[in-house]
């Protein structure tokens, strides 16, 4: 087992790393887990970064390279493995994530950056020429095909910004686009860019039936949509982006999901699980950018710190507290809140073996929703720890019940 962590993030992508700058900036002793051998996740497959605002000139790769430098630089570690699970104590604080080779981590709060991975179509010969002529990354894969032609299935920013830069490299690319002519899903800066390119081509109404070769890649076959007609094409290799699906079969069981596998959360990155986050493209979102990753992260990290410390000072005060704790649950716009304070530490005066515990409910969300706690004042008497009495405050007479 190993020692305790304040946040353990699982991936190395923009947002697990950006989680992971804020975290250890923050003085939390931070790991990050990663399951290939570089960091980076999905933008260090990206040739071109022109919109991460401040990088005029910078490569997906290049970016992530400076993320994790900025890591480093706040101390922190990093390992590889891929978690296969995750466990939670039964008081719902620590908890212990397995990884594929055996070793185990403890950590107050996890913050899941996992990202997605290529979709796969099931194409017949998608899997059987996979690395033999069928790629999922243009920057990883571009140079293996310079003069040669290559297809490229998808029609969305990916496809599109990634069809322009293997134009550096290859004789001609020829984009396989279902919709009607002149219709693609990118927007008007990547269109214009590609449609400005002559060595584009591009045929429409089109899917790739199946692709061909012998030990390697030598053609796709083509069904038009419209007439049904099936064509060949001779290619050296092909190049599929045609969207992503997320990395979340390790947590399906343990916090809420889209039907599509996506990671639910709120404005604080916060999951269905206390002190679980999730960052970046593996969430349900309406932009999957590297600086909406960069920005989750940011928050996950201040949201996870938030939620340390309010579990943290819980625990000492109240539920690892020998004597009688009186939580009185409250708001500073309530003055009735206040006046039932103001009241319980009065009658403290005459009981020196209680304390009085104030939640703010707003701040402390995770506790007040623990103790289904919506309106205040409430206030709840714990006998070491234990909840013993509780009382919805109507009229300040009935605290009188508590004693």
């Amino acid at each position: 087992m190993s020692e305790l962590y304040d946040v353990i993030i699982i991936g190395g992508g923009a947002g697990g790393m950006s989680a992971g700058v804020y975290a250890a900036r923050g003085k939390m002793k931070t790991l990050i887990i990663e399951d290939k051998r570089n960091t980076g996740g999905q933008a260090a497959t990206t040739s071109e970064m022109e919109n991460y605002p401040g990088i005029l000139e910078a490569t997906g790769p290049q970016l992530m390279d400076m993320f994790r430098e900025h890591c480093n630089k706040f101390g922190v570690e990093f390992v590889r493995g891929l978690v296969t699970g995750i466990s939670i104590a039964e008081d719902g604080f620590i908890k212990t994530l397995m990884t594929n080779k055996g070793e185990t981590y403890q950590t107050k709060s996890i913050i899941v950056a996992t990202g997605a991975t290529p979709r796969i179509l099931g194409i017949k010969g998608e899997s059987e020429f996979r690395g033999k002529g069928v790629s999922y990354c243009a920057t990883c894969d571009a140079d293996f095909y310079e003069e040669l032609d290559v297809v490229v299935v998808g029609s969305g920013n990916t496809a599109v910004e990634e069809s322009v830069f293997l134009t550096k490299f290859v004789n001609k690319v020829t984009m396989i686009v279902l919709h009607d002519q002149g219709i693609l899903d990118a927007d008007r800066t990547a269109q214009e860019q590609a449609f400005a390119n002559d060595k584009i081509e591009f045929v429409w109404n089109s899917v790739v039936e199946e692709i061909t070769g012998d030990e390697l890649v030598n053609g796709v076959k083509l069904k038009n949509l419209k007439s049904g007609e099936i064509s060949e094409r001779a290619a050296d290799g092909v190049f599929m982006f045609v969207g992503t699906v997320p990395k979340t079969d390790f947590v399906k069981e343990l916090i809420e999901l889209t039907p599509q596998g996506y990671v639910i959360t709120n404005d604080k990155q916060e999951t269905s699980v206390p002190g679980i986050f999730a960052v970046g493209d593996v969430t349900d979102k309406f932009l999957r950018q590297v600086v909406t990753a960069a920005g989750d992260g940011a928050v996950a990290a201040v949201a996870a710190d938030r939620y340390i410390e309010e579990e943290e000072n819980w625990r000492k005060s109240v539920a690892e507290f020998g004597g009688t704790a009186m939580v009185a649950f409250w708001n500073p716009l309530s003055k009735e809140s206040l006046d039932v304070i103001n009241q319980l530490e009065l009658n403290c005066k005459d009981h020196p073996e209680q304390r009085v515990v104030t939640i703010d409910t707003y701040k402390s969300q995770n506790i007040a929703s623990r103790f289904s706690v919506s309106e205040v004042p409430v206030v709840i008497r714990f006998d070491a720890g234990q909840e013993a009495k509780r009382v919805d405050v109507k009229d300040i007479s009935e605290l009188e019940t508590l004693y």
